[in-house]
């Protein structure tokens, strides 16, 4: 070490066998957190770690040379180790000062006995508390891979736990319960599946708030590709909860989302199957509407498009009658027949929702009625060609 001549060890070398247990005891007197007998393999650890930390001191004094790996496994195992007994890094970082205020003032009382000179010993000082510094150094990193570890743990329990829910068909009672406890999640009376996109599962599980479980999803495929943002689902309690979808669509603001029903436990993946649907036919857009979709304000269209083939073979059927004509007059036939349904063959109502004069309404229609024939004065029908539109997302429009 600079400054302090290697005599110096022999000086303070006898301290070292009473140093270490009056160091322990004194770190029980004033950190509080170690006021308790210290046991177990915390115990251990600290007391070698005190004995090797103050001997390793002073052969540095003799032959300089940094925290060997072993000594530094050591420190980073005591950090380790609060983490995992529920602590901050503060008791252990307090009970580090105590010993080095110790060890300062024993060494002086040695080198005032040996005679050594005060500029030796203010060194002395500052290469104790330099040491201290270092050692306290690899105790923070054990400690910060401690919590990434935990945290890393925690993920993987409760993505366990949003899968066992998800899956279909579901999962037995008991696994669930059972992995719910590993999670540290307290099963609601009610869960509401949300699945997001372009959003990580720990974030959308923080903004959604307490009780929220996320994990992220694979496309059916396998894992998504950057084609595709990830996509992410969670399950939310008491959705119906007052306020509380206002602090959904608040917590995912930004990116696209669905929410499925409220359900019982036993039908949370019902309620995934919901949301995953409804966000693909936003995506598609087959639904209209801003911010998170709600799936059962959408209950007709997922009907149909529960079967996306047979719905759009019936589309192709029931609006034949139009595939011939040409792109210009097919669109402008669709809107009408659209808006015509919908207002319920007023044509006044229909020219006002297309904004067109109720001539160009009645002209429209004989056009419509010369292609379907009679199907236009049928209920039965009409009512098909409202779910074929319905299934194409037609729109009323000029």
């Amino acid at each position: 070490m600079d400054g302090i001549p290697s005599a110096v060890a022999a000086v303070l070398r006898p301290v070292l066998p009473d140093l270490a247990g009056e160091t322990i005891r004194a770190i029980g007197r004033e950190v509080p957190d170690y006021s308790r007998p210290l046991e177990g393999r915390l115990g251990v650890t600290l007391r070698y770690g005190t004995e090797r930390a103050l001997g390793r001191f002073v052969d540095s004094i003799e032959a300089p040379a940094a925290v060997s790996d072993r000594d530094r496994r050591i420190y980073f195992e005591l950090g380790r180790l609060e983490m995992r007994e529920g602590r901050t890094l503060n008791a252990l970082l307090a009970a580090y000062r105590v010993g080095a205020q110790i060890a300062w003032r024993r060494f002086v009382e040695a080198g005032v006995r040996a005679g050594l000179e005060p500029a030796i010993l203010y060194r002395l000082g500052e290469a104790i508390f330099a040491y201290i510094d270092e050692i306290s150094g690899e105790s923070i990193e054990g400690y910060a891979a401690e919590q990434s570890a935990a945290a890393g743990e925690r993920q993987r329990r409760r993505a366990q736990l949003v899968f066992l829910l998800a899956a279909d068909p579901p999962a037995a009672v008991e696994e669930v319960r059972a992995a719910a406890v590993r999670a540290g999640w307290r099963p609601p009376a009610l869960v509401a599946a949300l699945v997001a996109e372009g959003m990580d599962s720990e974030r959308l599980a923080s903004r959604l708030g307490p009780g929220a479980v996320a994990a992220p999803l694979e496309s059916p495929a396998g894992p998504l590709t950057g084609r595709r943002a990830q996509r992410v689902l969670a399950f939310v309690p008491d959705p119906s909860a007052p306020a509380r979808r206002a602090q959904l669509e608040q917590a995912v603001g930004g990116v696209h989302a669905a929410l499925g029903p409220a359900v019982a436990l036993a039908g949370a993946a019902r309620s995934a199957e919901r949301a995953r649907r409804a966000l693909e036919l936003r995506a598609a857009g087959r639904l209209s509407g801003e911010g998170l979709v709600i799936a059962e304000d959408h209950a007709a269209e997922l009907v149909l498009q529960a079967d996306a083939a047979l719905a759009s073979e019936f589309a192709d059927l029931r609006l034949a009658p139009l595939a011939e004509l040409r792109p210009g007059v097919r669109e402008r036939l669709t809107a009408t027949l659209a808006a015509w349904l919908d207002c319920q063959g007023r044509v006044d109502e229909t020219a006002r929702a297309l904004d067109v004069h109720p001539q160009t309404v009645r002209y429209r229609l004989n056009q419509l009625r010369e292609a379907f024939g009679g199907a236009l004065e049928d209920p039965d029908a009409r009512f098909e060609l409202a779910l074929a539109l319905r299934v194409r997302g037609a729109a009323p429009h000029p």
